[in-house]
């Protein structure tokens, strides 16, 4: 999940949406069986915390970037931002709605960190995690490949990632079609050649959770980052008649998880 935005390869050559290789592509099928589960990993405050610095900045870089394409002011641009973001998810998609900017350039300018690696809160216990998690990873996010590439990087879990799919990858005739876009999960799904029900979503947005579930995905909340703010009463609980199937406070948990619902296809 992330902020007013969000479209990735990690390294050992991938294709240019994002894969491993070239063989896999962005959203490429593989040749794996149908039988393994496909873990669809979100990036930010989910596999790190994004809320104290990442965030601010990308949202203060959104506002500069609108105030200059459309020369105005920056408290019409914040508040523009933010319509945007509310009305269509993504302020990206707004911009590109209304004023027909350049994705790509949006995406370079307001996702450049040359401090990243410092500023990245890194949990040591995460690549543990990953690595005892059977089956596919594969990050799935709606922030840009360039910057989820060197956030994956800077985590350390390169290793333990298969591919990247990014905001770049989720584009379908012409338009771009982010999280929590049913159709592209669909796709995404269909290019991997599993059973949706052998993909589990990890998640800290409960919106985009909930799209996945409509397309037949198992769900993980992840709410130690993004909810942790919210009272007891308000904050969202996982079973088989809620909105998602498991809640965690932390990746680095969900091996110790039972994960009952996401280990039995519905």
């Amino acid at each position: 999940a992330g902020p007013q935005r969000r479209v990735a390869p990690t390294r050992r050559r991938h294709a240019r949406g994002t894969g491993r290789s070239a063989r896999t592509g962005a959203m490429g099928a593989t040749a794996r069986s149908p039988m393994t589960r496909v873990w669809l990993l979100d990036l930010d405050n989910t596999l790190h915390d994004a809320t104290a610095v990442v965030f601010p900045r990308i949202n203060l870089a959104m506002t500069e970037y609108v105030a200059r394409e459309l020369s105005i002011g920056h408290d019409e641009a914040n508040a523009l931002r933010m319509t945007y973001w509310h009305r269509y998810g993504a302020t990206l998609l707004g911009m590109i709605r209304h004023h027909g900017i350049d994705a790509h350039r949006f995406l370079r300018e307001t996702h450049a960190f040359p401090d990243l690696q410092r500023i990245v809160r890194r949990d040591h216990r995460l690549a543990h995690a990953l690595r005892r998690l059977p089956g596919r990873r594969i990050v799935v996010t709606n922030a840009p490949l360039h910057y989820a590439s060197r956030v994956v990087r800077a985590l350390g879990i390169r290793a333990h990632i298969e591919s990247i799919v990014s905001i770049e990858a989720m584009s379908f005739a012409g338009r771009l079609q982010p999280k929590p876009s049913r159709p592209m999960l669909r796709r995404l799904v269909a290019r991997l050649r599993v059973p949706a029900a052998r993909c589990v979503l990890v998640e800290d947005s409960l919106a985009n959770l909930v799209g996945a579930r409509h397309v037949g995905l198992q769900t993980v909340l992840v709410s130690g980052i993004s909810h942790r703010s919210h009272h007891p009463s308000r904050r969202t609980r996982a079973g088989p008649a809620r909105r998602v199937d498991v809640q965690v406070q932390s990746v680095a948990h969900l091996p110790r998880k039972v994960l009952r619902s996401a280990t039995t296809p519905r």
